[in-house]
């Protein structure tokens, strides 16, 4: 039986860790050929081999997401490897490290060289990666999707102002673009996940707090748990293949019931 992105071609930044990482390897089990692309070049080649060894193909590039030439070699890449582009999973953000022992920084303690790296990798980095997509796109004679991540801190006071405000830029550049190129049979979607225990923002999914950190994370959660990279890594599968083929414009939440709300009482 073929898998969800059989034979579809597709580029996963941000894939050296995380939830790219797992996008990947979900991407290669489905039959997708894979370009997993990463600013850390070996972490890169770590999650192609991983994938590779699991029976998928997948090739690794470098990728600076905040410098729109390094994007443009990505998909250039992805084309002179596999003679097409189907999908780009614009994944790869980053945040303004928590303050040791406080927990997240006010938006006065951030300082500008901080907001500026945050504001290039996570709203400069996806227009980078929908402009070269589109590009190739439409070179191919139209169709493709484009995937990001975005957050459920992009949809509600959560995670900390600055990081909030660059995913709510990425949530509404997805439904802008979605209706820009709906005509060329572009569809535009991004997932939005909740609390998850990953090497972003600093937090070690070694550590030994893993245990108390997540039911930490899962408290937040009605349904009670924290979010598996793999859990956004599904939903961004579902989001590129054929069936969300008349879904657009969506900010999917991958969040255990947080952006819903709370029981009463609660």
């Amino acid at each position: 039986m073929d898998g969800l992105v059989q034979g579809k071609v597709a580029l996963i930044t941000g894939a050296g860790s995380g939830v790219g990482r797992a996008a990947v390897l979900l991407f290669c089990e489905h039959g997708a050929r894979v370009v997993a692309a990463d600013i850390n070049g070996a972490n890169a080649e770590e999650t192609a081999a991983l994938a590779k060894a699991a029976g998928g193909e997948a090739i690794a590039v470098t990728c600076n997401v905040a410098d729109p030439a390094s994007v443009d070699a990505a998909v250039a890449g992805s084309v002179e490897s596999f003679g097409r582009l189907d999908i780009i999973y614009n994944n790869a953000g980053i945040t303004i490290s928590p303050v040791p022992g406080k927990g997240l920084r006010s938006l006065v303690e951030c300082a500008p060289e901080e907001m500026k790296r945050v504001e290039d990798v996570n709203i400069n980095g996806v227009v980078y990666g929908c402009q070269a997509a589109i590009r190739q796109f439409e070179a191919q004679g139209g169709g493709g999707v484009i995937v990001s991540t975005a957050s459920v801190a992009g949809l509600m006071g959560y995670g900390g102002v600055l990081y909030g405000a660059t995913k709510g830029a990425v949530v509404q550049l997805t439904r802008a673009l979605a209706i820009e190129v709906a005509d060329k049979g572009i569809r535009v979607n991004a997932v939005c996940p909740a609390g998850m225990l990953t090497h972003y923002a600093g937090m070690d999914p070694d550590s030994e707090h893993r245990g108390r950190i997540l039911e930490g994370m899962g408290k937040a959660h009605p349904l009670g748990k924290a979010i598996d990279p793999r859990d956004t890594a599904s939903a961004a599968l579902f989001l590129c293949s054929d069936l969300a083929s008349n879904i657009t414009g969506v900010n999917l939440p991958v969040d255990g019931g947080l952006f819903a709300g709370r029981k009463a009482g609660g």
